[in-house]
């Protein structure tokens, strides 16, 4: 973990030199986010909301994820869903990342976890109630540090792990070419 000074204040409020942020380092790339400090609440800027939302373990791994994905996957942002409201059998819940293609279609889902949260098969499982509704092509669940993706393949009804979590372009055109959606 690494200290970080809370340097944004929002206006109004009084700076004091001592609040820290806990970091967890991540098996991501690093990148720079807006964080500020009200009082002892810490939040970080959503570039894909456009607001800023409170700064937990599991939304340090959701930011982190999310600039992955625009910045080595080539996702565009304006195709990334955060926190997308589902109805799963008469209740709410809600997608951590959903990605679309360019004509809507839903093509990946990514559930985030802390880093602190092992990765189990109930949160594939969760994943995978998402995607009754969804029908993706992808299934990704993150803690930041290990990171799992599941190509599904519909027609089979069969799924498989694959070593990389694919670029835009790869997962517009589907499993194996299975789909093709285009951008």
């Amino acid at each position: 973990m690494v200290k970080k000074p809370c340097r944004e204040e929002p206006p109004g409020s009084r700076r004091t030199d001592d609040i820290t942020i806990m970091i967890q380092p991540l098996n991501l790339p690093e990148y720079s986010f807006k964080i500020k400090c009200e009082g002892q609440r810490k939040y970080i800027f959503d570039n894909i909301r456009k607001r800023f939302v409170v700064l937990t373990p599991e939304e340090w791994v959701r930011q982190h994820f999310t600039a992955f994905l625009v910045a080595e996957k080539k996702y565009p942002a304006s195709l990334i869903a955060v926190e997308m409201s589902l109805r799963i059998n008469q209740m709410e819940r809600r997608a951590d990342i959903v990605l679309f293609s360019g004509q809507g279609k839903p093509l990946m889902i990514i559930e985030c976890k802390a880093p602190g949260v092992k990765i189990s098969q109930e949160a594939f499982d969760q994943a995978a109630r998402y995607n009754m509704e969804m029908k993706v092509d992808y299934l990704v669940v993150s803690n930041g540090l290990s990171h799992y993706c599941a190509e599904l393949n519909h027609s089979e009804r069969t799924w498989k792990f694959i070593e990389d979590i694919p670029d835009y372009p790869s997962a517009c055109s589907g499993p194996a070419g299975g789909h093709k959606d285009g951008g």
